[in-house]
C-alpha cells in the first residue's frame, strides 16, 4: 500500500476524489489534507480551521482512506448533524472510494453506525417486549379513534416487514416519536446477546460491517457515549476526526447529563411491579419527590436542600431494594420485560444517587416544564478534564470546522476540550482559510445608531430597522434572534406593515411548519423572508439570491439564568480569570461567527450580515467579536448599506432550484390525506443509507436501469456484465428495491 505520508501520492489520491465528486482541488483543501496527513503520522492532535467552500470533508477522507489501507487501522468520522453524515456516507465515500481504488489497490471500506433507538428491533416487533402503556394498536387493527397516530403505526410495522436495514433515516415520510417507540429498544433496554433475534438484529449486523470497515461513520453523541461510558460500540481505532467540532463540548455535555421526574419514578415502579414487591414502595417516593420539588423555584440549586434530600434519598434506596428483586437468579434467563424494568429502575437509582453526590464539578438545577412537570438535572461544569482524559487518550485526533478560532486565537475552543493547562496533550492548530472573497461578496453592517437592546423584546427603533433592511432587499432575508419570542414578535410586526400597505413580503416563522418545510418555501421565493432562532443560526444552507440579508438582533449571549454558563463563569471569577470573557464572549463570538456563515455559501453569492447591536462597535469586547466574524467589509453607514441592498435585489439571478423530498418508503405510496398508507410500487430511493451497497453509490439513474432490466426479464448475471459490478451487489440492489418478487434470485 502506498505510504500515506507520500506528498506524491496524497497529491493523486485528492485530486481523484475531487474530480469524482465534479469539484475542483483547492489551496486551503490541500493545505488541509497535508496537515491532517502530517497529523496522523505524528500522533499530534489538530485543530482545522476550514471556511464554507473549501472542501473539508475529502480533505480528511482521503488522508483517513490512504492512512486505513496502509495500516489495516479504521478511522472514525464523528458529525453532530444528520445533513453532514448523509453528505458524508451518500455523496462523498462512495465516489471517493471508486475513484482511489486504482491508486491505494482496493476500494477503501466504509458504514454508517448510530445508536440502538435509530432501529427497528425485531424482537419487539414479534411481540417479545411488553407492550408501551400509550400503544394504541393491535397486530392488524386500526383503532379509527386513534387517528393519524395508529395509521403511522401500522404504516410502519408493514414497513419493518420489507426493510433491508431497519434504519428510522429511511423511513420517508417518517413517523412520530411516540409511533417509533413502538418498534425500537433504548440501549438499556435490550436484552444482547441473550436476544433470540441477535443474528438477524440490525444493530448488531451494522455494528459487525464496521468492524470490517476501513471508515466508520457515526455523531458526536454516540462517540461520546463510546468513550465515557466503555460500551466499545466501536470499533479499536487510532484516529478519530471530529467534523463541525464548534458543537463538540455542547454534545459531550448534553450526553452526560441526567435529569430525574416523578413521572421517571412512577414508570419504573409500575415496569418492576411484577418483579419486585417492593416497587411500591418506590411509587411513593415519587409523590414525595414531587412535593419537594414543586416548592423549589427554578434555577441553579447551589445546595441540596433538606426536603429535597430527605426525598432523593428515599428514591435511591427504595431503587436499589427493586435493583436486588429485579435481578434475574442464576441460570434463569432475562426476559425483555425484566429487563426493561431494569433499565428504568437503574436510570432511577443512578441520576438520584449522582445528585446526592454533589460532585465538586456537577452543577444542579431545576426546571418547571408545563409537560413533565418539576424536573431537577445534574451536569459537569465543564467537560474539558473528561474530554482529555476520554477522547485525546491513545489517538490521534483531529477536530474540523469553519468556527474554531474564535478572536483570532484557537485558544477559546481548545480550553474547552482540554486542550490547554498542566498536562494538555500537544496539538496544533492553522487556518486554511476560504476560496470566498468576502470583503468584495458581502458587508456587515452594524445599526450603531440604535440604542443596545433591553430585556422587553423588541423595541420600536429596532423594529423600524428590521422593515427598511427588507425593503432595500426586496425581501430575501434570513432572520436570527436571540429568542423565539422576539422571532415571533418581528415575525408578526412585520407581516402587520407588509399588508397594511400591500407590501406582499411574506414573512416565515420557525414554529409554524416543519423546519424543512419552511427552508424550501424561503428558498423558493426570493421574496420571503424566514425568521426564527438557533436552529436557523447553524442549520440553514440557503445559496444563491433568495438570501442576500442576514439580520442578526442581538448578540448571542447565554441567558443569563443559565445555570451551566453562571456556575462556569463564577468558578473561572474564583480562579482570577475573566469569567465574561471565557464563558459568554466565547459562547457569543461562536454563534455570530456560524450566524454569518448562513449568507456567503457559494463563490457568487453577495448580499449583507445587519447586526442590530450597537455594543458590537461600543463595547470593551467588541475587538474580540469582530475578529471571530468572517472578513466582510464592515460599515456602520445605513445609507451605503440600503443602497447596496436594493442594487443586490434589482440584478439578482433567479433562485437556486428547490427539489422536494423524496420518500424511501418501501411502501412506496406513502400515505394520504388521512395518514393511512397508499399502495404504490417501489420507490427509488435517492439519498438512502441503504443507496451504499459494498462501497457502491445507486444513483438514480442506475437505479432507473436495473428496475428496467428486472421488468424486461434480464438476468443477474446479465445486468451485472451490463453495469459491470459484482452479482452479489446486483443481487443485494434489487432486494433493497423490493424487485426480487419478480423474478427468483
Amino acid at each position: 500500500m502506498p505510504d500515506a505520508a507520500d506528498t506524491t501520492v496524497l497529491n493523486a489520491l485528492l485530486e481523484a476524489a475531487v474530480a469524482a465528486v465534479g469539484g475542483a482541488t483547492r489551496p486551503g483543501q490541500v493545505e488541509m489534507a497535508r496537515a491532517v496527513t502530517r497529523a496522523i503520522n505524528t500522533g499530534e492532535h489538530l485543530l482545522v480551521q476550514a471556511g464554507t467552500g473549501t472542501g473539508k470533508s475529502l480533505a480528511y477522507l482521503v488522508p483517513a482512506a490512504a492512512h486505513a489501507a496502509a495500516t489495516g487501522q479504521p478511522v472514525v468520522i464523528a458529525t453532530a448533524t444528520l445533513a453532514l453524515q448523509a453528505q458524508i456516507v451518500d455523496r462523498d465515500l462512495p465516489r471517493m472510494a471508486d475513484a482511489v481504488a486504482p491508486i491505494l489497490g482496493r476500494a477503501p471500506t466504509f458504514a454508517l453506525v448510530k445508536g440502538r433507538r435509530n432501529y427497528v428491533c425485531l424482537h419487539k416487533l414479534d411481540g417479545g417486549y411488553p407492550d408501551d402503556a400509550d400503544a394504541l394498536f393491535d397486530t392488524g387493527q386500526v383503532d379509527a379513534a386513534a387517528g393519524r397516530l395508529g395509521a403511522e403505526v401500522v404504516r410502519l410495522r408493514r414497513w419493518a416487514e420489507t426493510t433491508t436495514t431497519g434504519d428510522r433515516d429511511d423511513l420517508v415520510p417518517g413517523v412520530s416519536e411516540r409511533a417509533w417507540r413502538q418498534v425500537s429498544v433504548a440501549a438499556h433496554e435490550c436484552l444482547g446477546a441473550s436476544c433470540p433475534q441477535v443474528t438477524e438484529c440490525f444493530v448488531e449486523r451494522s455494528r459487525a460491517a464496521a468492524k470490517d470497515s476501513d471508515i466508520i461513520v457515526t455523531n458526536h453523541s454516540f462517540m461520546a457515549i463510546d468513550a465515557f461510558e466503555g460500551r466499545q460500540m466501536l470499533p479499536e481505532h487510532d484516529v478519530l476526526v471530529i467534523d463541525e467540532a464548534h458543537e463538540l463540548t455542547d454534545r459531550i455535555t448534553s450526553t452526560i447529563t441526567d435529569e430525574l421526574t416523578s413521572a421517571m419514578v412512577v414508570t419504573a415502579a409500575r415496569r418492576s411491579a411484577r418483579y419486585a414487591e417492593s416497587a411500591a414502595l418506590v411509587e411513593e417516593c415519587a409523590a414525595m419527590l414531587d412535593a419537594a420539588l414543586e416548592r423549589l423555584p427554578e434555577g441553579r440549586l447551589p445546595g441540596i436542600p433538606d426536603a429535597l434530600t430527605l426525598a432523593l434519598s428515599r428514591v435511591r434506596d427504595t431503587a436499589r431494594a427493586v435493583q436486588s428483586e429485579v435481578k434475574p437468579e442464576q441460570g434463569q434467563p432475562l426476559d425483555a420485560g425484566r429487563q426493561v424494568a431494569r433499565a428504568a429502575v437503574d436510570e432511577v437509582y443512578d441520576n438520584a444517587a449522582r445528585i446526592l453526590e454533589e460532585r465538586e464539578l456537577d452543577v444542579v438545577w431545576l426546571n418547571h416544564d408545563p409537560r413533565r412537570g418539576a424536573t431537577v438535572r445534574v451536569a459537569p461544569m465543564s467537560v474539558a478534564g473528561l474530554a482529555r482524559e476520554r477522547i485525546f487518550h491513545d489517538r490521534t485526533v483531529i477536530l474540523t470546522s469553519a468556527t474554531l478560532e474564535l478572536g483570532g486565537s484557537f485558544d477559546a475552543v481548545a480550553g474547552t476540550m482540554g486542550l490547554r493547562g498542566d498536562g494538555a496533550p500537544t496539538w496544533t492548530g492553522i487556518d486554511v482559510g476560504s476560496p470566498f472573497d468576502y470583503r468584495r461578496q458581502a458587508m456587515v453592517y452594524v445599526a450603531a445608531h440604535l440604542p443596545a437592546p433591553g430585556r422587553d423584546g423588541l423595541g420600536e427603533a429596532m423594529v423600524d430597522e428590521i422593515e427598511a433592511l427588507v425593503r432595500a432587499a426586496g425581501g430575501r432575508t434570513l432572520g436570527l434572534f436571540s429568542s423565539m419570542r422576539a422571532a415571533q414578535s418581528a415575525t408578526e410586526q412585520l407581516r402587520a406593515r407588509f399588508d397594511e400597505d400591500g407590501t406582499g413580503i411574506p414573512v416565515l416563522c420557525q414554529g409554524e411548519d416543519q423546519l424543512a418545510t419552511l427552508v424550501r418555501g424561503f428558498a423558493r421565493d426570493p421574496r420571503t423572508c424566514l425568521f426564527g432562532t438557533l436552529s436557523l443560526w447553524q442549520g440553514v444552507d440557503v445559496p444563491g439570491s433568495a438570501c442576500q440579508l442576514v439580520i442578526i438582533d442581538r448578540i448571542p449571549f447565554p441567558r443569563p439564568d443559565d445555570p451551566l454558563a453562571s456556575a462556569r463563569t463564577q468558578a473561572i471569577g474564583r480562579m482570577g480569570g475573566n469569567g465574561f470573557m471565557a464563558v459568554s464572549a466565547t459562547h457569543a463570538a461562536l454563534r455570530l461567527a456560524q450566524g454569518s456563515g448562513r449568507l456567503v455559501r457559494r463563490m457568487d453569492d453577495r448580499g449583507v450580515v445587519a447586526i442590530l447591536d450597537s455594543r458590537l462597535v461600543t463595547a470593551r469586547y467588541a475587538g474580540f467579536l469582530q475578529r471571530s466574524l468572517p472578513p466582510f467589509w464592515p460599515t456602520a453607514d445605513r445609507s451605503v448599506v440600503l443602497a447596496a441592498l436594493s442594487r443586490l435585489d434589482e440584478t439578482a439571478p433567479p433562485p437556486q432550484p428547490v427539489d422536494d423530498p423524496t420518500g424511501r418508503d418501501s411502501l412506496g405510496g406513502g400515505t394520504g390525506p388521512d395518514g393511512r398508507p397508499v399502495a404504490g410500487p417501489p420507490p427509488l430511493p435517492t439519498s438512502s443509507r441503504s443507496a451504499v451497497v459494498a462501497g457502491i453509490a445507486w444513483s438514480d439513474e442506475l437505479d432507473e436501469e436495473l428496475r428496467d432490466g428486472v421488468t424486461a426479464g434480464v438476468t443477474v448475471e446479465e445486468l451485472a456484465d451490463h453495469l459491470e459490478l459484482t452479482e452479489d451487489a446486483v443481487r443485494t440492489r434489487i432486494e433493497q428495491l423490493g424487485l426480487d418478487s419478480l423474478f427468483p434470485l
